[in-house]
């Protein structure tokens, strides 16, 4: 269902830019970025998304304790997590902590959305 709120976590712009230009031509409102963990902690209580799409490695606070802040939160907050390929022992420790799916870089687009689409239902 389109029309969903989106958080994009990523330190990378380029990438928080990527992923916003695939959700928005698909319908989704990203809502808010951030550039760590700590501020998308931040935002997530501000803005109550109904997902955020997390990447692993940032400075500040990773994406795994970010997950378990947020989870900390809002028990069933909505999050996908991205990686870089080879990442695999932390995508398992992120969804051990909480994310519901993960999406591996470089993107490709149908990925994502399905993804999205999965998650938010």
């Amino acid at each position: 269902m389109a029309g969903k709120n989106i958080l994009i976590v990523d330190d990378a712009a380029f990438m928080r830019m990527m992923i916003k230009d695939i959700l928005s031509k698909n319908g989704y409102n990203v809502v808010g970025e951030a550039e760590n963990g700590l501020k998308a902690v931040e935002k997530f209580t501000e803005l109550n998304p109904d997902l955020v799409i997390m990447d692993i490695t940032m400075p500040e606070m990773d994406g795994i304790e970010a997950v378990k802040a947020i989870r900390g939160i809002k028990g069933d907050a909505n999050i996908i997590m991205c990686s870089a390929m080879g990442q695999q022992a932390m995508v398992i420790e992120s969804i051990q902590a909480g994310a519901k799916d993960f999406i591996v870089k470089p993107f490709q687009a149908e990925r994502v959305i399905e993804a999205v689409s999965k998650v938010t239902g």
